[in-house]
């Protein structure tokens, strides 16, 4: 059934905003608490960008009218409010957190990572993101989710937190006990994005639509069923690739740095070594 002007809205639900409002609450507090314990390095400005964009990611994920498009008609749409959800706002939120913002939960998380033991892991991380994420696209579950709203939220709410949990051994808010070494996050980041940029290679060459709820939806945008699932192939397959090349190169920096203070360190102590024997 075609339709010219598709009926959009913002969604204001109590049920929503309310969570976003406290989380916004509690961030602001505890960074004015961070920026009087250390000042510039407890919380500064890049920790609040991040913050706010996560907040931003998070607001046109659930609020702006692309929860509707993604619900009543389109895939795609669909598609990008789950890339928002389980990738960039996790990121960005995760990036928000500095080690001093995180320290009256340190000693809990510090408990937790003890309690899971071998399961507290990058490699369980990994495990958690693509299990998540292809769960949710099985046409049966995912089609069952899009029809009821309970299901709808816990979809959401797991694709935030599989996002959390794969983020969280790159960006390490608290330290963990199993970090990855050496060129390990090169090879953790293209498992989790190469594993998750196929399901979108899929989608984007399918000739076959195999979600039934959005060949039921109104059709507008002269798209049909499965040109809306090529376009969420897309969507999927290149955001994935663009975060992989860019947090590879994020690492590869930052691995650069780390061996470059490393040998400051060497040469610093050597010296050090050297005027203590001439004295």
């Amino acid at each position: 059934m075609p339709v010219e002007h598709p009926h959009i809205q913002w969604f204001a639900d109590p049920a929503v905003l309310a969570p976003l409002a406290l989380m916004v609450w509690i961030y602001a507090r505890r960074f004015r608490e961070a920026r009087r314990e250390a000042g510039g390095r407890g919380a500064g400005p890049l920790q609040a960008i991040a913050f706010g964009g996560a907040i931003l990611a998070l607001l046109a994920a659930l609020v702006s009218p692309l929860d509707g498009l993604g619900s009543d008609y389109l895939f795609s749409a669909h598609m990008l409010q789950h890339v928002l959800l389980g990738d960039i706002a996790p990121l960005l939120l995760l990036l928000s957190l500095s080690r001093v913002i995180m320290r009256p939960a340190t000693r809990r998380l510090a408990r937790v990572e003890r309690a899971l033991g071998a399961l507290a892991s990058p490699w369980t991380a990994i495990a958690i993101w693509l299990g998540i994420m292809y769960l949710w696209h099985v046409p049966a579950l995912y089609d069952a989710a899009a029809e009821q709203p309970l299901l709808h939220a816990l979809e959401h709410l797991s694709f935030f937190a599989a996002g959390v949990a794969l983020w969280w051994p790159l960006i390490q808010p608290v330290p963990m006990r199993n970090a990855l070494t050496g060129l390990q996050p090169l090879a953790y980041i293209a498992l989790a994005k190469g594993g998750l940029a196929a399901l979108g290679l899929v989608l984007a060459w399918s000739s076959t639509a195999h979600y039934p709820w959005y060949e039921d939806t109104p059709r507008i945008w002269d798209l049909s069923p499965v040109e809306d699932q090529n376009v969420a192939g897309v969507i999927m397959m290149v955001e994935q690739s663009l975060t992989l090349v860019l947090v590879m190169v994020w690492v590869f920096v930052r691995m650069l740095a780390r061996s470059e203070q490393e040998e400051l360190r060497r040469e610093r102590l050597e010296e050090a070594r050297v005027s203590a024997l001439d004295a």
